[in-house]
């Protein structure tokens, strides 16, 4: 399943940290990052929020890229996902 984060700070966060100068956030008037994880890769891509609206999130079905998940932000994944917070002490 899909998840998607229309934040705009946050898509910045997840396109700065992933690298990819592929993604232009101007052309799009109030974007939302769709994605999901596989295989310890996350495959996402943007979306307009109104065609999103309209199709809704459990009709994507692909992406345009993917990348290694240690590159995506922490709050790509899901909180089981994690094994170890960064603030943990041992």
């Amino acid at each position: 399943m899909f998840k998607s984060e229309s934040n705009k700070e946050k898509i910045k966060e997840f396109r700065y940290l992933i690298e990819n100068e592929k993604i232009d956030l101007r052309r799009f008037t109030r974007p939302i990052l769709v994605w999901t994880v596989k295989d310890q890769r996350v495959c996402y891509t943007v979306w307009e929020e109104d065609l999103l609206n309209r199709f809704g999130l459990e009709n994507v079905d692909g992406w345009d890229y993917d990348e290694d998940i240690s590159f995506a932000p922490d709050w790509v994944l899901d909180e089981d996902d994690l094994l170890f917070d960064d603030d943990d002490d041992f």
